[in-house]
């Protein structure tokens, strides 16, 4: 981490109009004010946890080595509930300890922290904004150079929530499910590249049925079908997306998130 300029990204659900996200960023700046803060997102849907984990699993590789990510998606705020440190070899996070941190690919050397030390807290806590409260602070300390493990205890373990499996049929159908809505309104599912490079052979010739329509292959570009058609196509999250060519998979389809696909050979 560049100890002139560190980077700390931010993930909630506070939206644009009100000064939310804002004043996170003026509580960082007044403990780090050579910190660098960038928005992931601040449009995560109010209190979804699943989209806010897979908009993080989703981006936080591309941060520089050292990156302090913190995600606010946090229904339980005031609660009980854990705020967590995650370290790994190459990031830190910063969340509350509800499954948002699920998708995250840890290893041996990853530790845990619960943090409770509030001397790295601003002095007055409000129940009902932590982001401000806890959150920035603790962050911008740590892109001071803190040492992760002054924040409190280390715990073994924290909540999970899990991606939902495609299933595999004795006739080799494959059905899978969406699990996420961009803006464009394409429809992204758990179905990976390489669960479908597994099934190459089996499948042949490629038939997927969603919302009652057929798609007979896997495109390379939205081009590949006419302005207005549906066409499925490896995203870049590495997750197989059912689109339309400059329009909306969702509003064509009348998909929602849970809802099923299938994938098999004619």
């Amino acid at each position: 981490m560049s100890k002139s300029q560190p980077t700390i990204t931010l993930i909630t659900d506070f939206g644009l109009q009100d000064g939310y996200a804002g004043i996170m960023k003026g509580v960082i700046a007044g403990i780090n004010p050579s910190a660098n803060i960038i928005d992931i997102s601040n449009m995560v849907e109010a209190q979804n946890i699943f989209q806010a984990a897979y908009i993080l699993n989703s981006s936080y590789k591309y941060f520089p080595k050292g990156t302090i990510h913190i995600v606010v998606v946090d229904p339980g705020v005031g609660s009980e509930r854990k705020i967590v440190c995650l370290k790994t070899d190459d990031y830190l996070f910063l969340a509350p300890d509800n499954g948002v941190l699920s998708f995250i690919t840890t290893n041996t050397s990853s530790s845990f922290t619960r943090v409770t030390n509030n001397e790295f807290f601003l002095p007055e806590l409000s129940n009902t904004f932590h982001g401000r409260d806890i959150f920035a602070p603790v962050a911008a300390h740590l892109s001071r150079g803190m040492n992760h493990q002054k924040l409190g205890e280390e715990i073994d373990k924290i909540r999970k929530i899990d991606l939902p499996k495609p299933i595999l049929s004795p006739g080799g159908d494959l059905t899978g499910e969406v699990i996420y809505i961009d803006h464009f309104g394409n429809l992204i599912t758990n179905i990976t590249s390489k669960i479908l490079n597994r099934l190459e052979v089996k499948l042949q010739k490629l038939s997927i049925i969603a919302g009652g329509k057929r798609i007979n292959t896997i495109g390379t570009s939205y081009t590949d079908v006419k302005e207005k058609d549906l066409l499925a196509i490896i995203g870049s999250t590495g997750f197989l997306e059912i689109s339309v060519n400059q329009g909306s998979a969702k509003n064509l389809l009348q998909l929602n998130k849970g809802d099923k696909l299938i994938i098999g050979s004619e």
